[in-house]
């Protein structure tokens, strides 16, 4: 056998190798499919739309009330931690159950709020909403 025949030529192939294109393919396409909800859901915020209507104070709400010093007022009468809670205990028990109406003040610190809201929904209190002033026009 001489060396560098045309015998040894006839072995090359004519076709490229699909198999590392197909896997390549295959992790991308599994980065794409994880990253892409993670990614609308960061940035397609549909916030809600806030309207200013006024709404009927009827006597079995409880109003709350919470002042530039963080000190609540159940139905204007001031009253500690302890008995707040204690009040929402016996309010979540009632049926049915009257609303929770809290007005904070601007300047109170967000905590005192969202002490109160957590407080309610430990008792069980299921209806909660927050009054707010009219915009002056």
């Amino acid at each position: 056998m001489a060396i560098g025949t045309q015998e040894d030529n006839d072995t090359l192939l004519g076709e490229i190798n699909m198999i590392p294109f197909i896997d390549v393919m295959l992790v991308l396409l599994i980065i794409f499919i994880i990253t892409v909800p993670v990614i609308n859901h960061a940035v397609n915020v549909d916030l809600p739309q806030a309207s200013n209507q006024r709404v009927l104070d009827k006597p079995e709400n409880v109003r709350l009330a919470v002042n530039a010093e963080g000190a609540y007022f159940w139905n204007d009468a001031a009253v500690s931690d302890a008995e707040f809670e204690l009040r929402l205990s016996n309010m979540a028990i009632q049926q049915p159950q009257p609303e929770l109406h809290i007005r904070g003040d601007k300047a109170v610190r967000y905590e005192r709020v969202a002490l109160a809201m957590a407080a309610a929904q430990r008792a069980g209190v299921r209806k909660i909403g927050f009054i707010t002033e009219p915009v002056p026009q």
